[in-house]
């Protein structure tokens, strides 16, 4: 992990991004698998939660094994200011008030459904509208970059 302290700058090129919701279980982990598939070495992604749960959503899981990304071995994380001030960009999905504001990030928050408690059926257009967001994201952070 890289900690900077006020008025450093960071040793990396490579943008940080971070995703948070709840629970950590669902669409940040979804986010971060896409952020990781398509962005391959040129961004750091990181998630977190502002109550995780134990485990990653099964249909979560299977939703995005579906597109080839394996995201079972992931652990929910609590959020921490640390994880906040190392990102360049955060990005909250439905975590409220719960995510620290610090000048000079960039912050969005992305309103989606809540996967919690539904099945693969109801995931798949979660799923489908964070690869699209995931995709924009990219073609904004690295825009030297082709695209897949």
């Amino acid at each position: 992990m890289l900690f900077l302290r006020e008025g450093e700058t960071p040793m990396t090129d490579k943008p940080t991004v971070l995703f948070v919701c709840v629970h950590n279980a669902g669409r940040s982990q979804m986010a971060a698998g896409y952020l990781r598939a398509l962005g391959g070495a040129d961004v750091e992604v990181l998630s977190a939660g502002s109550a995780p749960k134990d485990e990653i959503n099964p249909a979560a899981v299977e939703a995005m094994a579906e597109e080839g990304i394996d995201i079972s071995g992931n652990t929910p994380k609590v959020l921490t200011v640390d994880a906040v001030r190392e990102s360049d960009v955060v990005i909250t999905m439905g975590c409220g008030d719960a995510c620290p504001i610090f000048p000079g990030k960039r912050y969005e928050d992305w309103e989606l459904d809540d996967p919690a408690g539904q099945g693969v059926d109801a995931v798949r257009p979660i799923r489908d509208e964070i690869r699209r967001r995931i995709e924009a994201l990219i073609t904004d952070l690295l825009p030297e970059r082709v695209q897949p």
